[in-house]
């Protein structure tokens, strides 16, 4: 391959992660914005308290039900299609909750969060498309970057909440609404960048690697993401991906979404309670380059090992220690940190484990996984919680590790040669 090519290759790598960082810290923005003031408004419309959690609920279940449908559409289209299609769905969602509360018709409140919850798929995807725009030595470290711009937007997000509320009550809108006009806005501008900027190879297909034989002339259907679960849970090395996003992040939600609420029954501010969530999303997002850098170094697998060790010692510690501040800090700290090594050394084991034609529709089967997994621990938490305390929310998430462990103990038994 000539000089010239070689950076042609380098500008348009650089040019796509650029497009990616940016649409995801966006994006990030848009959801963190809205998100914070999301219960409020919602109860503020329908004068229940009790419906104030299920914005978030639909968030959630938004990005799992949407990730299998955009991960088609990544087949089909490419991923910058997928990933554009996500953020007009997300803009559409803030749309019609601005709508909701225009006119009063709070009917389409669930549904809009529904339609936010589309950034969040989209920026979990994003993550997948990393490693298919850059050389195959950076390519845990490209997904880990990508993911790492999240932290900008989740940080500064609700910081702008009360300037957006602001902005939207001195044009008219009311309270609580300003936030989400806002998330329109950045929503709309990460399409448009997407649209305008990204292309991708064909997805699935990551950058040095060459289509598989007779691929060009296969006009079969790709495998359905369900299909193409299937044919992975029977592969231990797929299997023991897929676990370790689950898990991980099943873990790091059941605990996380009731420690705010163990806290304030402890005595402990809002203002403290605010700060050991801000470590736990440090811990989440500030260190995935390095879990990155690490999965490119030592491999996958190991990671995910240390995945397991930290989150299994953060559950501990929240267990034992979680009721006071200090305790509460280290636990949660240590949650985002297991749930980065979990997420990042999965993700990138994944895009190795199956064939091309199976990766794409198996990364949305797995996100889809994640999420769902994800909203049935935030609602069975607060079961738990009132059952048997916050040690035994803990301690449940300790048993949720088991199935990592056991399928980790069979891959290295095995002696898999897929650990990058």
């Amino acid at each position: 391959m000539s000089d010239g090519m070689h950076r042609d290759r380098r500008t348009d790598s650089r040019l796509a992660m650029g497009v990616l960082i940016t649409s995801q810290l966006l994006a990030g923005l848009g959801v963190a914005t809205g998100i914070a003031v999301g219960g409020i408004l919602v109860e503020d419309l329908t004068g229940a308290v009790a419906l104030a959690g299920l914005a978030q609920t639909a968030v959630v279940l938004g990005a799992g039900l949407l990730a299998v449908p955009m991960a088609r559409l990544a087949v089909a289209r490419g991923r910058h299609v997928a990933l554009g299609a996500g953020y007009v769905a997300a803009a559409v969602g803030a749309a019609l909750i601005v709508l909701a509360a225009v006119t009063g018709a709070t009917w389409v409140l669930l549904p809009g969060f529904a339609g936010i919850g589309a950034a969040t798929a989209a920026g979990l995807q994003a993550r997948f498309a990393a490693p298919e725009v850059v050389r195959p030595e950076f390519q845990a470290r490209a997904m880990s970057i990508v993911l790492w711009a999240t932290t900008i937007g989740a940080v500064a997000g609700p910081n702008l909440s009360e300037w957006g509320d602001a902005v939207g009550r001195g044009v008219g809108l009311p309270a609580f609404v300003g936030p989400f006009a806002f998330s329109f806005v950045v929503f709309a501008l990460s399409a448009v960048i997407v649209a305008a900027l990204l292309r991708t190879p064909p997805a699935g297909t990551l950058q040095g690697e060459e289509p598989e034989a007779g691929a060009a002339a296969d006009d079969a259907p790709a495998p359905t993401a369900f299909r193409a679960l299937r044919t992975a849970v029977r592969e231990p090395t797929a299997l023991l991906a897929i676990l370790a996003i689950v898990c991980a992040h099943t873990v790091m939600v059941g605990v996380m979404v009731m420690t705010p609420v163990h806290l304030h029954v402890h005595g402990l501010g809002i203002s403290l309670i605010g700060l050991v969530v801000s470590i736990h999303i440090l811990g989440m997002y500030g260190a995935s380059p390095l879990m990155g850098w690490l999965v490119d170094r030592i491999g996958s697998v190991r990671v995910i090992g240390i995945s397991v060790v930290v989150l299994a010692v953060a559950v501990t510690v929240g267990g034992v220690w979680g009721s006071g501040f200090i305790g509460a800090s280290l636990a949660l700290g240590l949650l985002g940190l297991g749930w980065s090594a979990g997420l990042i050394g999965g993700s990138a084991l994944l895009t190795h484990a199956v064939d091309r034609r199976l990766r794409v529709p198996l990364q949305g089967a797995t996100d889809a996984a994640m999420n769902l997994a994800a909203a049935a621990s935030a609602a069975f938490s607060g079961l738990i919680l009132s059952a048997g305390g916050y040690g035994a929310v803990n301690a449940v998430a300790a048993v949720i590790l088991l199935p990592v462990v056991v399928a980790a103990i069979r891959v290295v038994v095995r002696k898999s040669p897929v650990s990058s």
